[in-house]
Formats: structure tokens, C-alpha cells, sequence
């Protein structure tokens, strides 16, 4: 099977660890993926990315001409992908820019002048009610019209996609799995005394952006409520609402508690998710269903939920958007922006070492069976296979 899988995200090299995992329990396909020549990640000024050929047997990246540096919508490419389609002849081609996105237009038009004859797939994190209008609506309804199968990255995005009239096949997974040869439970006791923490602590923890859909105040309002036992917040990240959050700390009265780490590199956020003893994502959503309109947020997926559970860390998450489809049963649901109910759920937590230990056991065989690089791998070339067959 030739696959050919077309995203700015795959400039990231450890992005591709799913694509490697694909290429490599099944050496029978050939897998190319192309990535923009030139990109500037986020907008930044000054700031480019130029990416480079990779050639490691079955699995490749090809960096392709591209007209729009930093826009996903309004990314297309040269003529060079004129000449990759006519000489690899994809069986999949696959984009990851999403439903209306100029680029997957640009391949379903190709696929059909040069007869390439390949399955049109496309991949899409969106989970917010909209509504277009031309040409926005006519790029979408011919997109749609020609997909073969869609991946959307969460429940929410699936049933919009329903809304916006595609019948076709579809599958939910996430975009990127976990490592699980980085993410495993150990116990970092050296790391735990560099920043503070005791061996009798509890160890309540959060890693992301400090923002104000994330419901860092809500954490914050539910801890200062817990009783006085031993216990510290752990707060790993940055943002612009950290005076903010030092200055609530302070009023709650658990400034003594309260430990905050900038980012840390990837390769070091395994180690800090091993020294809490459960990992919250208080995330809220930020729009209003019935204005139906883009404006706003709501979680996608929540990756450090999976990266947590495969170090067997009992999460606790809220219920904002694919939160509590990704826990599931594996962990303890509350509803957003409710910090009396977050409380409860971290006493249960604490006062139960055995409920604790059950939903990490819970959380790590869930992250095996279904959110390893590995697994993901899987997962999708059955999704390939059934869309062939």
C-alpha cells in the first residue's frame, strides 16, 4: 500500500513517530510524507523553518514548494506535488489541514486530472459549531463531496461534520499518539527534592499553557478548599495569567503549597508527570452553543491526559469537549468550571490510596490499547484497508 499523508504538523520530527510506527509493523507499505519547504511556525516574525529530505527505507519526508507560510486554510503547493503524485501513485493521500482547507481541494482535483485514482482522506481537530458562506461553503461541499473517509480528532468534530452533510466513512482518533517508550511510570526522587517536594507529599499536579480556558483558577479555588493534610500543587507551564495565579494562591492561602515550573522540554515531561500523584485538566470551554459561530474554545483531546495515563497517573478532567471520552472510565469526570465537584474528586483521590491506584492501573492499559504511537498505527491501516477494500 503506497500512502501518502500531506501536513505542516510532520515538520516536527517527533510528530512523525506514529507514521514511523506504521512504516514499520507493516514494511509492506511505502509511506511518504510531505511537509511545506518553508514554514513559520505560529506566525513569528523572523522565524522560518526550512525542513529537509528524509529517506529511511518505506518511510520519507519530502519537503514540497509552498505558497503560504504560516496559514494551515490557505496552504497550497507547487508544482512539485504535481510531480510526486505522478511518481509515487498513491493508494492513500491523505491531508491534515482540515475540511475547507485550500490544499486538500488542490489534491482531489490533481488526484482526478493526473488519474491517480487514490482514496481521499482528510484530518480535522475542529470542534467548534460554524457556519460558511461562498466561496468558503463551495470549497467545503466539493471537498466533502470527494472524500473517501474523514479522521476527525474528536466525538465533537465528527458529529459537525455530520451537520455539515458528509455521509462517507469516518473514524475518530487523535492526530499524534504517546510514546510509551518515554512515557512509564518511574519515581524521580532526585528531581523531586530540586524542586521542593517531600516523599510524604501528595503531589497535585497540571501541565500546559497557563491560560484562562484551561480553569487554573477553578484548580486553584478547589484546592485552597481540601483540608490541611500534606499536599502541594504543582503547576507546570507558562502564560500570561501567572501573577494572576500567584495572586489567588495568596488569597486562598496556599502560597506555601503552590510550586510553578516554566515549560519544561519534552523529553523532561515524563519526569515531572512521575512526580505527581494525580494530573488535572480543568480545561473550559469559552463559546456559546447557541450563537453558532466559531468564536471561542473547547479541549480537542487533551494529550497530556494520554501522557500522564501511560506514566499510571490518575487523571482528573472536566468535561469540556473529547475530555471525557479520552478518560473515559480510566479516571474521574467533573463538570467544568465547578470547583466544589473538583474538590470531591481529588479527596477521593487522596483519602483512597486503592481507588487511586485502580484508576492508574485503569488509565495505563486504556493508553496501551488504544493511544500508543503503535496502536494509532494500527488503527489506521485498518482504516485504510476497509476504505481499499
Amino acid at each position: 500500500m503506497k500512502i501518502l499523508v500531506i501536513s505542516h504538523t510532520y515538520i516536527v520530527d517527533l510528530n512523525c513517530e506514529k507514521l514511523r510506527s506504521l512504516a514499520k509493523l507493516h514494511p509492506e507499505s511505502d509511506i511518504v510524507v510531505a511537509v511545506p519547504k518553508r514554514w513559520r511556525p505560529g506566525g513569528v516574525q523572523n522565524r522560518i523553518i526550512e525542513t529537509k529530505y528524509k529517506d529511511e527505507g518505506n518511510f520519507r519526508i519530502v519537503p514540497l514548494s509552498n505558497f503560504s507560510q504560516n496559514n494551515q486554510a490557505l496552504l497550497v503547493f507547487g508544482f512539485d506535488l504535481i510531480q510526486l503524485l505522478l511518481t509515487f501513485k498513491p493508494d492513500i493521500v491523505q491531508i491534515e489541514q482540515g475540511a475547507k482547507a485550500l490544499c486538500y481541494a488542490q489534491t482531489i482535483l490533481l488526484n482526478k486530472l493526473l488519474k491517480i485514482k487514490a482514496k481521499n482522506l482528510f484530518f480535522t481537530w475542529w470542534n467548534l459549531p460554524y457556519d460558511t458562506k461562498f466561496p468558503i461553503s463551495w470549497l467545503e461541499k466539493f471537498n466533502l463531496e470527494n472524500t473517501d473517509g474523514a479522521i476527525p480528532g474528536n466525538q465533537d468534530a465528527a458529529d459537525i461534520l455530520r451537520e455539515h452533510g458528509y455521509e462517507g466513512t469516518l473514524k475518530v482518533m487523535p492526530q499524534l499518539g504517546v510514546d510509551e517508550t518515554l512515557f512509564f511510570p518511574n519515581s524521580p526522587a532526585e528531581l523531586a527534592a530540586q524542586v521542593g517536594i517531600n516523599a510524604n507529599e501528595f503531589v497535585i499536579g497540571y501541565l500546559g499553557r497557563f491560560v484562562l480556558e484551561k480553569g487554573l483558577f477553578t484548580l486553584i479555588n478547589a484546592v485552597s478548599q481540601l483540608p490541611s493534610q500534606s499536599w502541594k500543587l504543582l503547576l507546570v507551564g507558562r502564560g500570561d495569567l501567572k501573577n494572576q495565579i500567584l495572586t489567588q494562591a495568596e488569597a486562598g492561602g496556599i502560597s506555601d503549597r503552590l510550586i510553578i515550573l516554566d515549560s519544561v522540554s519534552h523529553d523532561q515531561v515524563p519526569s515531572y508527570l512521575n512526580l505527581m500523584d494525580v494530573l488535572v485538566l480543568p480545561s473550559e470551554t469559552t463559546y456559546q452553543v447557541r450563537t453558532l459561530t466559531a468564536v471561542g474554545w473547547k479541549e480537542q483531546f487533551g494529550h497530556v491526559l494520554i501522557e500522564a495515563m501511560a506514566c499510571k497517573v490518575p487523571v482528573i478532567g472536566s468535561d469540556s469537549g473529547e475530555i471525557p471520552h479520552v478518560i473515559a472510565e480510566a479516571g474521574l469526570i467533573f463538570p467544568e468550571g465547578d470547583a466544589e465537584a473538583l474538590q470531591q474528586c481529588l479527596q477521593k483521590v487522596m483519602e483512597n490510596p486503592e481507588t487511586a491506584k485502580n484508576l492508574a492501573e485503569a488509565g495505563y492499559e486504556r493508553v496501551q490499547k488504544q493511544y500508543t504511537n503503535q496502536a494509532l498505527a494500527q488503527d489506521l491501516m485498518a482504516f485504510y484497508q476497509e476504505l481499499l477494500n
